[in-house]
């Protein structure tokens, strides 16, 4: 697809007639996107991750480079990465992995050209706000293009476009010479959040609800996969490369706090083993006195059969450890995504007991607003389905009430950067998932010396006070 005529994007959907020129003052802080260049990463895993019955042992990065024109003539770069996320964002039962993961980098070829062909001059979530119907349609004619058994999911689209969205937003940063989060209020955004969410937005913005400044840190939520050893027994063989490769071991090597614990959803007695296992180690650790109060969430990647399930699981664990129990501090997407073919599930019960938060299910602010209905209490916000999305999500789910978390999706280098400024940004944000660490620790190797607070973690968190810098931080 060539450039994008204004009229081609007027038709796009509601952002269009008048959307980025119709106050001449926004002219002046507004961008253009000019080019767009992007390329991609592999990597094999030091140990395989499994969720959900899946195990993955690589992950492919995709990086965007993209330059933009401002509005006083000047050309500045942004940078955006993320990992590609195919096993989690397109599930499916006909296709491979690698087959789900070509169909993501044929997408993301398609998705260069749209976004460099788009000739308006407007803030990232405008343009992202234009652009995204473009994607989604380029990925239906390439479901027709590459005869799949089935489509592309929204999900899968929004993931390959993640990267694209983050070097906008990362560019108009670097363009005004300031973190990205100081962009969204209305000296910037020409438009109230009622342009995108509804009336009950209207005068409001998304500096209304984030923080300017990040929070000094947070606590990092250390991921037990279905495959991971937690106490040495467990081990067949070890890997042998320095790093721990047991639950106690990764608890001393980095003073762990939150763990994130993976569930079959299909197997009750497992997942209750499983975080009652994982309980135990953690009390076999020792904590010096004073020490910040542990944290469980639980993650069922959508294999629950019905929110009976869950509850029975919270009765069990609570009946065997009244500890474990109150420590678990919310439940993570029960039941299966689609939440519009899923209507009797209904999780106003469990979420009485713990928060219960949708993460595949969120793809746009309808679903959200499904999830709130079907009793959802919370949301996981994730760098990866795009920061125009995210900044949105995050404002509306302020706005609401609900409990928040941040994912990350095993986000290594500059993708960390971008999700743990993500959390540390958004208000209420209890912790943060950071887990290439533990998997793909060579991806994170070139960020180390330059954000040691972000990759070098001694004391059970991340020091995210450093992610104020121009754009999204991650400087190129």
């Amino acid at each position: 697809m060539g450039r994008i005529s204004r009229r081609r994007l007027f038709q796009a959907g509601a952002a269009a007639p008048g959307l980025l020129l119709a106050a001449p003052r926004y002219r002046r802080t507004a961008i253009r996107i000019e080019e767009v260049r992007f390329d991609f990463e592999d990597y094999t895993y030091r140990t395989p991750m499994k969720f959900a019955g899946i195990l993955i042992d690589r992950a492919t990065i995709l990086n965007v480079r993209c330059a933009v024109l401002t509005g006083d003539g000047r050309v500045v770069q942004g940078f955006g990465s993320m990992k590609m996320g195919n096993t989690w964002s397109f599930r499916s039962q006909a296709l491979s992995y690698d087959d789900t993961l070509n169909v993501m980098r044929r997408l993301a070829a398609k998705i260069a050209p749209i976004t460099s062909g788009c000739r308006e001059y407007g803030h990232p979530i405008d343009l992202n706000h234009l652009l995204e119907p473009e994607y989604l349609k380029a990925a239906e004619a390439l479901t027709r293009e590459m005869r799949l058994p089935e489509p592309i999911p929204k999900l899968c689209t929004l993931v390959t476009a993640c990267a694209f969205d983050a070097a906008v937003h990362d560019a108009l940063g670097k363009a005004h010479r300031r973190s990205c989060y100081q962009t969204y209020g209305p000296e910037f955004l020409p438009h109230d959040l009622a342009h995108y969410l509804g009336a009950e937005f209207r005068g409001e913005y998304p500096a209304d609800y984030l923080r300017s400044q990040p929070v000094e840190r947070l606590p990092l939520y250390h991921l037990v996969g279905g495959a991971d050893a937690i106490t040495a027994s467990d081990l067949r063989t070890r890997v042998g490369d320095g790093l721990p490769e047991t639950l106690g071991e990764w608890i001393r090597y980095n003073g762990l706090t939150h763990f994130k614990i993976k569930m079959l959803g299909n197997d009750l007695d497992w997942d209750v083993a499983r975080t009652l296992a994982v309980h135990r180690e953690v009390e076999a650790t020792h904590f010096p006195p004073g020490a910040p109060r542990r944290y469980y969430s639980v993650d069922f990647n959508e294999m629950c059969p019905n929110v009976d399930y869950v509850i029975e699981f919270l009765n069990r664990v609570r009946e065997s450890s009244a500890e474990a129990f109150e420590r678990i501090q919310y439940i993570e997407q029960p039941t299966k995504r689609d939440l519009r073919a899923d209507r009797a599930n209904r999780m106003h019960r469990a979420a009485k007991i713990k928060p219960v938060v949708i993460d595949e299910s969120l793809t746009d602010f309808e679903t959200l607003l499904l999830a709130r209905d079907l009793g959802y209490s919370g949301v996981a916000l994730k760098a990866c389905k795009g920061q125009s999305q995210s900044i949105l999500m995050a404002s509306a789910t302020c706005k609401y009430r609900m409990f928040r978390c941040v994912q990350d999706l095993s986000c290594p280098g500059a993708s960390l950067i971008h999700s743990a400024g993500l959390a540390a940004h958004v208000p209420g944000v209890v912790a943060i998932e950071a887990n290439a660490r533990q998997f793909v620790p060579v991806a994170n190797e070139a960020w180390v010396a330059r954000f040691p607070g972000i990759f070098a973690i001694e004391d059970g968190h991340l020091k995210t006070g450093t992610l104020n810098r121009e754009g999204l931080s991650a400087v190129q």
